[in-house]
């Protein structure tokens, strides 16, 4: 009885075995093919991920190329703006300066006329202009020819009286004569030179003690005046103790003015000093310049009345 009732069931599990053996091959079949697509569809969305990081690079790239277009886009355009701006710039300052032309053609103009207009009232005047010029050139010219002959005439006297000569040279050398009441002709005489604003003394004959201390004041006050004074002083007073110059044959290459020199009684302030005196000293700083000059272009000798009308300087320039 039991084996009965279990037959049936065993009949019915064959039949589901056979069933199931035959589902399981297709199923089997249908996962490796749901598999197999699965693979190629995350194969296809790799690739596609792929594709869209690589696009998203490329995205980047034109993004940073954009925005460089963009700046040179703006850079153009405010260098266009620029360039247009000073093109109406030029433009006012062409269309100024027109006006301003004009103006000055007319302002030329008006002052060509106005020329004329002179010209015309100048040449009505030349004629008694030249006229009154020439009267006076002529009364200026006898003036200066009188005050001329005056001052030779003095130059001459003092020549006569007294004696001065200057030598240019290496450096200027004063020459003194009627120094010695015994001996008028004898030549007393000192060398000095100066370079870089300062006076070196050459030589001195005859030689005086004293004669640095002098030297020394000279290139503190630069007072040539008081100097020279002073030297025939110095002179005066060794020829009166008998000091005699040493004979000197031979003289430096120079160009000799003889002019006049102070008298004895001069004072080395020259606070005392007569009219006449002072216009010789006058004459004689003036005749020194002239020789300094000479010396330095080594031109022809100056004569006394041209030294005259060379304007007097403060120092000698060696």
């Amino acid at each position: 009885m039991q084996s009965k009732a279990e037959q049936p069931v065993r009949t019915k599990m064959q039949e589901l075995r056979l069933i199931c053996d035959k589902e399981i091959p297709i199923q089997q079949h249908k996962i490796d093919s749901a598999v197999h697509s699965f693979r190629r569809s995350l194969e296809t969305l790799q690739s596609k991920a792929h594709t869209t990081v690589e696009n998203q690079v490329k995205l980047g790239k034109l993004k940073a190329q954009l925005r460089v277009a963009e700046d040179d886009l703006v850079k153009a355009l405010a260098v266009k703006t620029r360039k247009e701006a000073k093109k109406m710039a030029v433009k006012d300052s062409i269309s100024a300066t027109k006006a301003k032309m004009e103006e000055l053609k007319r302002a030329v103009e008006e002052h060509k006329a106005r020329k004329d207009q002179c010209a015309a009232i100048i040449s009505q005047q030349d004629i008694a202009l030249w006229k009154r010029a020439l009267a006076t050139s002529e009364r200026t010219d006898d003036q200066v020819t009188g005050r001329r002959e005056d001052l030779q005439e003095a130059i001459a006297w003092y020549n006569e009286v007294l004696g001065f000569q200057i030598e240019g040279g290496h450096g200027v050398k004063f020459i003194f004569t009627n120094i010695n009441p015994k001996n008028p002709s004898g030549e007393y005489s000192f060398t000095i030179r100066h370079a870089n604003d300062t006076y070196t003394l050459l030589d001195c004959n005859p030689h005086l003690n004293d004669i640095k201390e002098l030297i020394h004041d000279l290139n503190r006050t630069n007072g040539l005046f008081k100097f020279v004074r002073i030297m025939r002083e110095k002179f005066q007073k060794a020829a009166e103790f008998g000091v005699l110059p040493q004979f000197t044959p031979l003289h430096q290459d120079s160009s000799t003015i003889s002019i006049s020199a102070p008298v004895s009684s001069v004072s080395t302030d020259g606070g005392d000093e007569s009219p006449a005196e002072k216009n010789e000293l006058q004459i004689k700083h003036e005749q020194s310049n002239n020789v300094i000059h000479e010396e330095r272009g080594r031109q022809a000798i100056l004569s006394p009345g041209s030294a005259l009308s060379l304007r007097r300087s403060p120092r000698f320039q060696c």
